[in-house]
């Protein structure tokens, strides 16, 4: 009897600390003691920096001649010929493409 007596009181007190530990209940105290609450002051106002006007910057021509206008004529018409240099080679292939691949020229 005591044996039975004694696991039906384990047995339940297992039962009980399961429920228990599955409960999650949080119990808590909180004494409210009055003080003083300390309000920040309000944020000063940081005005932005004033706008300062300077002389403009000196502008260069974009290949570093200055005010040389021949050496800079010179560059230009040396761009222009590349450009049409290119503008032919391209316009070649691309004859070259069509000739190859039976395209001819839509006549």
């Amino acid at each position: 009897m005591r044996k039975n007596l004694l696991s039906v009181i384990l047995g339940g007190a297992i039962l009980v600390a399961s429920t228990v530990a599955s409960a999650h209940v949080d119990v808590g105290i909180g004494i409210g003691i009055p003080g003083p609450v300390f309000v920040p002051a309000q944020p000063a106002y940081i005005a932005p920096p004033p706008v300062v006007y300077g002389p403009p910057p000196v502008v260069e021509y974009g290949y570093g001649y200055g005010d040389d206008w021949r050496a800079r004529e010179w560059h230009e018409r040396q761009e222009w010929r590349e450009r049409q240099w290119r503008h032919h080679e391209h316009e070649e292939h691309e004859r070259e493409w069509r000739e190859r691949h039976g395209w001819g020229d839509g006549d």
